[in-house]
């Protein structure tokens, strides 16, 4: 059973995620274009964080900050090699998107690598659609940038 819990990134399963997540990155985006986006992946303000336990084990997490007024930016997914394909990205992303509903927001966009094909099936399969890349992607081939009307 995945449990999952709201939290901050100060939570040490968040940052030891972000680390695997980061590495994993690194290997698929290469050192130059990491250190880019590194930039604009930091985790020390984030204040909706969610991460997913199975078992006790942290095996998952997300993250959103705000964007604009009623619009958030999704940050951070990731799930552990091992337990990917068993849905908990897709409950991980749903659990941001219902809290962000909370808060008020309507509205939820994300960027992510051409690269990550996992990523991208993610995103679709879970209603986001393809806009142009916005703010520092804007005119990134390597970036796919997305959006979700939240209900």
């Amino acid at each position: 059973m995945i449990i999952i819990e709201r939290t901050t990134s100060d939570n040490k399963h968040f940052q030891s995620l972000v680390t695997a997540l980061d590495a994993d990155l690194a290997i698929r985006d290469g050192v130059e274009m990491h250190s880019f986006y590194a930039q604009f992946n930091g985790i020390a303000q984030l204040k909706q964080v969610i991460v997913s336990f199975e078992d006790d084990k942290a095996v998952g997490c997300g993250a959103f900050k705000p964007f604009t007024e009623d619009t958030i930016e999704i940050k951070r997914m990731y799930t552990t090699l091992e337990k990917r394909g068993k849905g908990i990205a897709s409950v991980i992303l749903n659990s941001l998107e219902k809290w962000a509903i909370e808060l008020g927001y309507r509205r939820a966009v994300l960027e992510t690598g051409i690269r990550q094909p996992e990523a991208i099936a993610l995103y679709r399969k879970n209603g986001y659609v393809i806009i142009p890349n916005y703010g520092q992607y804007e005119g990134l081939e390597d970036s796919l940038c997305f959006e979700k009307q939240l209900k």
